[in-house]
């Protein structure tokens, strides 16, 4: 059936790079700014919209989807397309054909990309949307794990952490799940869909609440950043160093759960310490891979930020993009965002999605 799905962009809050490891943990909020998906029926021609950007699509003999035209800016809705279709066959029904309609509020009017999870919320919003249009329950588990796949077909590297706070939105803690026990199905043309009854590995997703007296402000510095590429440059320079690299896993592993406990009992003050400790673990890594996390217009996001009372750091990979800051009751939030705006950083109207409604959303 005709519909309209969405999924929220996010930041990460701390345990960056070392959540690329199974069972790492990470704090993950899903914005309130996200992709949408409208997807309607069609007789004989297929299409996928994406602001100025089209690809005409129709179905061959063997039903699948040929493509006329650049394919490049389409690359994670056609992964999720062929994914979420597997799924559907699965079920015993006949595949239509249909029109994918994309809007974003997740990057600015001329283009340029505020860093905020596009690539994951556009795969999980038609990962829901093709589901829908078949009148399939949209089970989060489910959408998860397809358009998991989905994602890492394209990117080839990355937690997936994205995903899940696409898919469950709010604040989250989230372990990413064992890529190497993966491989084997994924190779598999006849377990790959075994998978998405199985329990994956050391993943784990779990609902945070925020303290009440804490304020998330998030800054953007006007640089784009690479977390495919910065990711990468960091599993090579590991290699030969990886003492060092435990070191920071293990670091990283005692400051974020010491900071979900924060959460979970409701104490900020454990919450704003892990966002300093964070930092610091981050720029230990960056030394030791020799790679530019904190650029310098972050590191004067962050000053400002602590200067007026604030915990801050970089969000997600670093080398731009945005930050982020913890405020409580005791920062000077209209003298920071003055601050921030006389030195060119850009503040970001932003705030955390609800998470109950996502469960509306897909129920």
């Amino acid at each position: 059936m005709n519909g309209v799905q969405s999924a929220p962009g996010k930041l990460y809050i701390a345990g960056e790079y070392a959540v690329v490891e199974p069972g790492y943990p990470a704090i993950i909020a899903a914005i309130d700014k996200s992709v949408t998906v409208t997807i309607e029926r069609k007789e004989t021609r297929g299409r996928i919209q994406w602001a100025n950007a089209t690809l005409d699509l129709r179905r061959s003999a063997t039903n699948q989807w040929n493509t006329d035209g650049d394919v490049s800016p389409f690359r994670f809705v056609l992964s999720a397309i062929e994914r979420t279709e597997r799924y559907i066959r699965s079920l015993g029904k006949q595949l239509g054909v249909y029109q994918l309609s994309v809007s974003s509020d997740l990057t600015r009017k001329d283009g340029r990309k505020y860093g905020l999870g596009s690539s994951a919320a556009v795969t999980v919003a038609c990962t829901k949307a093709i589901l829908a249009f078949y009148d399939v329950k949209i089970d989060q588990q489910i959408v998860f794990k397809l358009a998991a796949l989905a994602h890492l077909a394209v990117q080839g590297n990355g937690s997936c952490g994205d995903i899940a706070a696409a898919v469950y939105g709010g604040w989250i803690a989230y372990s990413s799940f064992d890529r190497k026990w993966l491989a084997p199905f994924i190779s598999s043309e006849n377990d790959w869909l075994e998978l998405l009854e199985l329990d994956w590995p050391k993943l784990s997703i779990q609902p945070l609440v925020l303290p009440t007296d804490l304020h998330l402000i998030v800054g953007w510095t006007g640089t784009p950043a690479s977390t495919a590429k910065l990711i990468n440059r960091v599993e090579k320079a590991r290699r030969g160093k990886e003492k060092g690299y435990q070191h920071f896993l293990k670091q990283s592993k005692t400051c974020v759960e010491r900071m979900i406990a924060g959460f979970l009992k409701q104490q900020p003050e454990l919450v704003l310490e892990g966002i300093r400790e964070n930092r610091r673990i981050l720029a230990q890594l960056a030394k030791l891979c020799g790679i530019l996390i904190e650029t310098d217009k972050l590191h004067q996001l962050c000053t400002i930020a602590e200067n007026h009372r604030g915990a801050a750091k970089p969000s997600g990979a670093g080398g731009g993009d945005c930050g982020i800051v913890l405020a409580d009751q005791q920062t000077d939030q209209k003298a920071l965002i003055e601050e921030w705006n006389a030195h060119e950083i850009t503040p970001l109207d932003l705030h955390v999605s609800d998470r109950e409604s996502q469960k509306e959303e897909g129920s």
